[in-house]
């Protein structure tokens, strides 16, 4: 029978949770797993491509410096000479008896962020905790600190000790951000790094925790241009910007400076990244790959899971498809979450499938049995 195998692996599952409270994937339930999960995940707005995400599995790693020289190694190979693929790396699970080595770091590079003495803030605001626990491991900023100073990574081991790890500033492959056109603005300085790797959300998968399983996509210019650089929690740099392009930022008048700001800054990142040879994309583009996604999941008979706020591009909203799509977060498994007492407490298996009612179901019930009584009549006759 073709469902034998599925019933004997649910079988082996279920003795292994009987007697030792886990059982362990096959590297292909893991691969379909973490795809799925992906695919689940209510705020990424680029899953068209869940099918193709590379999966890692290093299961069998356990040691802190490890772990980082693991993921820095599928970096390089996901990283593809500027083409860059969507991959994951999956460590060691946690169990009753083991929690193995994490990320405390919320993605590998981060921007330091320094507190100075007129209560202001140099860097990126959003990593000032961060950098202060950075300094506590042993790490030392330049001799002159500056706004885009990579950080170590944090890990935590098994028992709980942190450990920071430096990065090559070569191996975080920064992006140096100027206008085609407006050359003032490359005064500022401004970068970013090529590659977002995700490190401190853990992955779940039928009941199975992995909570060490960083990740890579490629960036939405938006991210960088209309969130890092400009937010007020971030880099704050909307004013110093419009006035790098030559913007008149009037407080009497209204303020569609910023608007201009925000779309010059696009364009910036986007030539910037192109110049570079690594791959980004605009918010439009996305959108439009979203809406294909969506098509693509109810053709499959499934409901998209999604969390407005995070797929709609703060720049130019209403201009994308997006903002007229009425959206709702599944909470899903597989899938991905930051804590269990938080996102993930909500996870659930998704249901909405199952929309025939009562009837659609009794009407399958009969069809099996129905198929299954012509089986044994068929064999009855083979051996007549």
């Amino acid at each position: 029978m073709a469902d034998e195998p599925l019933r004997l692996r649910i079988a082996e599952i279920c003795d292994a949770l009987r007697r030792t409270n886990h059982y362990v994937h096959t590297p292909e339930e893991l691969s379909f797993g973490a795809r799925i999960a992906w695919r689940n995940h209510a705020r990424c707005v680029g899953r068209l491509t869940w099918k193709s995400l590379r999966v890692h599995d290093h299961r069998h790693i356990a040691a802190p410096a490890a772990v980082l020289e693991q993921t820095m190694a599928d970096l390089k190979a996901a990283f593809n000479g500027g083409q860059i693929r969507s991959s994951i790396s999956i460590f060691a699970p946690a169990t009753d008896k083991s929690l193995p080595s994490t990320f405390e770091s919320s993605q590998i590079f981060r921007y330091a962020g320094y507190a100075t003495a007129d209560e202001g803030v140099m860097g990126d605001r959003a990593n000032i905790e961060l950098t202060h626990t950075a300094r506590q491991l042993g790490w030392q900023p330049p001799e002159t600190p500056g706004p885009f100073d990579l950080l170590p990574v944090i890990l935590r081991d098994q028992n709980g000790g942190r450990h920071a790890f430096a990065i090559p500033p070569s191996t975080a492959r920064e992006v140096l951000i100027e206008h085609p056109t407006r050359p003032d603005l490359a005064a500022l300085g401004l970068r970013w790094y090529a590659v977002p790797i995700v490190s401190n959300m853990a992955l779940t998968i039928g009941g199975i925790d992995y909570p060490c399983a960083p990740f890579n996509g490629y960036y939405l210019a938006t991210e960088i241009a209309s969130r890092n650089l400009v937010d007020a929690k971030r880099y704050d740099l909307l004013e110093p910007i419009a006035h790098a392009l030559g913007l008149v930022t009037d407080a009497h008048g209204p303020a569609f400076w910023k608007d201009e700001a925000l779309t010059e800054l696009n364009r910036a990142v986007l030539h910037s990244f192109e110049k570079a040879g690594v791959r980004i994309m605009d918010h439009h583009e996305v959108s439009a790959q979203y809406m294909n996604f969506m098509q693509l999941e109810q053709r499959a008979g499934r409901t998209a899971s999604g969390e407005w706020s995070w797929i709609v591009p703060p720049q130019a909203s209403a201009g994308c498809p997006t903002f007229h799509l009425p959206m709702t977060n599944l909470h899903a498994v597989p899938n991905f979450y930051h804590s269990r007492y938080i996102d993930g407490g909500t996870l659930r298996l998704d249901r909405t499938h199952m929309r025939d009612g009562k009837w659609r179901s009794r009407y399958e019930r009969l069809k099996r049995r129905w198929r299954d009584w012509r089986r044994r009549r068929d064999r009855i006759w083979q051996r007549s």
